[in-house]
């Protein structure tokens, strides 16, 4: 493995593990982590088969250590306000208006912004779309993803019910919550692709032969 992944690989280690001693809910943090036990041996696995980007791997490393603090407080209950206002004397979110915790909103944003350059480069080594579909497929894939963590959100709070469920769900009282989420993965990853075209990355495929 090039030097820049494996060094990556090492710190995400070392910031996992800490995060993961006496995390605030064990139950939520184990649910929380079932996409880390899924996504990081993947990763190591495929990059021998389809090696992404030094970038890409700065991107997803970036995201999951946001996940990780997000599994270790509980979504809802991450304290950014606290240290802002340790650091500043004021609330961020009197500051912005904010009525909730709104460190799960910033995570689904930063999961379209930060996963979109391994997908356009997943997906232009075993999808190659012509066309506008260049910058339409890579934006579906994101949201589909989106949609799936909103279902899979959905059967864990029907399935386990209570606090736990709640603490998954982490709603926090809105009503459009999984609307909202996705609209928001959706929008940093229109934005993503907005900058990764802006740079060249979303190059036209290959000609198809003719029939």
């Amino acid at each position: 493995m090039p030097r820049l992944p494996l060094i990556l690989l090492g710190l995400f280690l070392v910031w996992w593990t800490i995060l993961a001693i006496a995390p605030w809910y064990r139950e939520d943090w184990l649910l929380e982590n079932l996409l880390v036990f899924a996504a990081v041996p993947l990763l190591v696995w495929s990059w021998r088969h389809l090696p992404f980007s030094n970038g890409a791997y700065l991107c997803l490393f970036a995201f999951f250590c946001l996940h990780e603090l997000g599994a270790h407080y509980t979504y809802a209950k991450v304290p950014y306000d606290a240290w802002w206002r340790q650091l500043t004397g004021a609330s961020l979110d009197a500051l912005l208006g904010f009525r909730r915790n709104q460190y799960d909103r910033l995570v689904h944003f930063l999961y379209g912004l930060l996963a979109m350059p391994a997908v356009v480069e997943l997906l232009a080594a075993r999808a190659p779309a012509r066309g506008l579909w260049r910058w339409l497929v890579p934006l579906f894939f994101v949201m589909g993803h989106s949609v799936l963590f909103e279902l899979v959100e959905w059967w864990a709070a029907v399935v386990f019910g209570g606090p736990l469920g709640q603490a998954y769900l982490g709603t926090q009282g809105d009503e459009w919550d999984a609307q909202k989420d996705m609209a928001l993965a959706s929008l940093g990853g229109a934005l993503a692709l907005i900058v990764l075209g802006a740079r060249g990355r979303l190059r036209p495929a290959t000609p198809l032969p003719p029939a």
